[in-house]
């Protein structure tokens, strides 16, 4: 017993050290990037933006455009929708208007749908495109099984995820976009932001004829997505790619738990399962690094078939290794980039453009729902976009105002993807083996940290409170009969592993922003003099 107070002493201590030293080191990093800001100017370096007045003509869009967006997707077209209904003029250009087609981007977390009723899109997602209501997930570890579900007691029976087809939803927002007269929907790629005197005055693009073209507007909102090349000048990016994804489809087959996402917590890392349609699943095998088997000389199936089908649940193993034969197998990189805004005035960043985090958890379009529904609420009280220093600094708020969705969502998504990775460290190990068990014990070990996955309670402190309750809950199986050396070095080691995966998620994040917000500046940003 006194070994478990002194040992706790020493891990409390050793944790307050860090989180002040993390909360230090981000205050200097702030100051850094000022300075940095002031001495480089707002242009930044210059790789996308250019001046409008360089002697040549282009024809243009009227200037009666209130908003130009770039993208379509699902930030772009929500966004469209909800500035439309607003009464902007929104000019909303795309590169493929066709029905894309995507492996990612299928399960709406139930915040997200909570959102998606605010816009008044919750149509786009319901029987019209074969959508499935998801209620929770079941996680397996070692052919054992734990059932989470969402808590939904207190919202009406609609309320819950949704799982589609990707390129379905989003043809049902675009169809909602055209509906509206004051909004433009035209397929063109745009090549470069229109600069003139350190403010973004539109964007320059190529029509579907390939002719060059301009649009201006008193705002220019960038949604184009995870490849976006317009980004650099708009934040300063720092991509990182975890993984990949092995897409296949499964046909007629039942899940063990219906309308449940399915975690396979498998060697070497993750498998999910999840209903697209009422008569297919999506199976997504994560892929650590950035290089997978290759499909084209059957590698890929070889790896499906010799290391992934073992691990797969019996009720599924027959329409996986269907799936595998039919050959049907898709790729696509996993990335993950913090929020890193350059506020600059006449544009803004938002959607995968913007911030992006590891899609084991589906959040990423609850990120983009929220903050469409924030960015509206702050832009309604404004009839004239034309002062774009002042709306920049008004929308600096906005940066503050979305972190206790977005870093929530975001953290977990990182630090679930790494605990649930297998590990050749035992405290790695310890730690997974914690988790699970952590969840399987029901109540609020199992209800807290399903709320935050599912957007339902974006509170970074709670999240903080359960990631650390899992790691002291393996400590305490490790000292159970009774703590021995190696039993408080491995506890030890556990908790450093724990702080090593997250802390450094949350300085990614921002400290002040997730845990302290109210002492940013920008919190209190008052709406500009009309």
């Amino acid at each position: 017993m006194d070994y478990q107070y002194v040992l706790g002493g020493v891990l409390v201590s050793l944790l307050g050290s860090v989180f002040f030293m993390i909360i230090n080191t981000t205050l200097s990093g702030e100051k850094k990037k000022v300075v940095e800001k002031d001495s480089r100017g707002i242009n930044g370096d210059g790789y996308v933006r250019m001046p409008s007045q360089n002697g040549s003509f282009h024809p243009e869009i009227a200037s009666g455009t209130d908003v130009v967006i770039v993208g379509a997707g699902v930030a772009g077209a929500a966004l469209a929708y909800t500035l439309g209904k607003e009464g902007r003029r929104v000019h909303v250009i795309e590169r493929d208007l066709s029905e894309p087609d995507r492996i990612v981007g299928e399960l709406l977390q139930p915040g997200g749908y909570l959102k998606l009723i605010e816009l008044g899109l919750e149509d786009c997602a319901n029987e019209s495109i074969d959508a499935q209501k998801v209620f929770g997930y079941a996680l397996y570890k070692n052919r054992n099984d734990t059932k989470l579900s969402y808590p939904l007691e207190n919202y009406t029976s609609d309320i819950a995820g949704r799982s589609f087809h990707n390129g379905r939803f989003i043809q049902k927002m675009r169809e909602r976009v055209a509906t509206l007269k004051n909004v433009t929907l035209e397929q063109g790629t745009v090549t470069t932001l229109i600069e003139e005197k350190g403010t973004v005055k539109g964007v320059l693009y190529k029509n579907r004829a390939g002719k060059e073209m301009r649009s201006y507007a008193p705002l220019t909102i960038v949604c184009d997505g995870c490849f976006s090349n317009l980004r650099r000048n708009l934040c300063t990016p720092k991509v990182d790619n975890p993984s990949c994804f092995v897409g296949l489809i499964l046909e007629n087959c039942e899940l063990p738990h219906a309308n449940h996402g399915h975690v396979i917590l498998g060697d070497p890392s993750p498998i999910l399962f999840y209903p697209i349609s009422s008569t297919e699943v999506r199976c997504l095998v994560d892929v650590a690094g950035t290089k997978v088997p290759s499909v084209a000389n059957g590698e890929m199936a070889k790896y499906l078939k010799t290391v992934v089908a073992p691990q797969v649940p019996p009720q599924l193993l027959k329409s996986f290794l269907a799936a595998v034969k039919k050959g049907n197998i898709r790729t696509m990189q996993n990335k993950s980039m913090p929020a890193t805004p350059v506020p600059t005035p006449g544009a803004i960043l938002l959607g995968d453009a913007f911030n992006m985090r590891h899609p084991l958890t589906g959040g990423g379009m609850t990120v983009a729902l929220s903050d469409i529904v924030l960015l509206r609420d702050l832009l309604r009280p404004l009839t004239d976009l034309s002062d774009a220093p002042a709306l920049c600094e008004y929308l600096e708020s906005f940066y503050t105002l979305r972190k206790p969705v977005s870093s929530t969502i975001n953290t977990l998504a990182g630090a679930l993807y790494k605990v649930f990775c297998s590990s050749p460290d035992p405290a790695r190990q310890e730690m997974r083996e914690a988790c699970f068990d952590y969840l399987s014990l029901g109540g609020i070990c199992s209800y807290g940290p399903i709320s935050l996955l599912s957007g339902l309670n974006p509170r970074p402190i709670h999240l903080f409170l359960h990631f650390f309750a899992v790691a002291v809950y393996g400590v305490g199986r490790l000292m159970i009969p009774f703590p021995t050396p190696k039993r408080l070095w491995l506890g030890t080691r556990l908790i450093l592993g724990a702080s090593g995966i997250i802390f450094p998620i949350i300085k990614g994040e921002g400290v002040r922003q997730m845990f302290f917000p109210a002492t940013i500046p920008a919190y209190y940003n008052a709406p500009p003099l009309q």
